[in-house]
């Protein structure tokens, strides 16, 4: 019997893109497609319900906020994969993070944008800083190599409910990275490709954006630390 695959799409005006990506899903081998509407002021949820999604509606802005309300909406799958909407990803290599799930060897499996020089090319400079010192740290306090925290990734849904992601907006991939050690995950990294993504970033395409999603991935990791 196959996996019960749930797909779970944060997104805050990405009209422009949303599209692309939801026409690149497998959707033959999909059991959910959740768009969360972030407070959007463009027509992201109509685009996405024309492509066959799910739209569900989180008033409360945050990255974080938009991945538990796709939470609260899945409907009981056995892998729950997170994938950007604004088109940086290929939804189409969604096989390589769910094999090594649906074939019982992992619990959790990140798609590394740094394992690949042409993906890497694609990350902004303050991106692949900070990225280098969060896996560092993360390393040095709870001794697991990351290489990324990429937002490509894929859960064992009864891995994602034993965890307990709390997180409401930049702290949500490195507090997910940081409990699947914690909790003892099998986890495994696999290359992933990655492209400039369509339009600006609303957090490393801005200083402002850079520096609170700096601090908060910094502040997640020390939290967790002393927790």
């Amino acid at each position: 019997m196959s996996s019960r695959i749930s797909v779970i799409l944060p997104a805050f005006n990405e009209e422009q893109s949303i599209g692309l990506v939801l026409d690149d899903l497998p959707k033959d081998r999909l059991h959910q497609i959740i768009v969360v509407d972030n407070r959007s002021t463009d027509a992201t949820a109509e685009v996405a319900r024309g492509h066959g999604a799910t739209v569900v509606s989180e008033p409360r802005r945050g990255y974080g906020s938009a991945c538990l309300k796709g939470i609260a909406a899945l409907d009981h799958p056995d892998i729950v994969v997170f994938l950007d909407a604004d088109y940086s990803d290929y939804p189409e290599e969604i096989d390589l993070l769910v094999q090594p799930i649906e074939a019982g060897e992992q619990d959790f499996v990140l798609g590394s944008r740094m394992l690949l020089k042409e993906s890497r090319r694609a990350l902004l400079p303050q991106a692949r800083y900070g990225n280098k010192l969060a896996v560092f740290l993360i390393q040095l306090f709870f001794g697991h190599r990351y290489t990324d925290l990429g937002p490509f990734r894929a859960i064992r849904y009864s891995s994602l409910m034993k965890i307990g992601m709390q997180d409401t907006n930049f702290g949500w991939t490195v507090e997910m990275q940081i409990k699947a050690v914690k909790n003892k995950l099998r986890i495994l990294e696999v290359p992933v490709r990655y492209r400039w993504r369509v339009g600006v970033s609303k957090i490393t395409g801005t200083i402002s954006g850079t520096f609170k999603a700096g601090t908060k991935i910094i502040y997640t990791i020390f939290k967790y630390l002393l927790t």
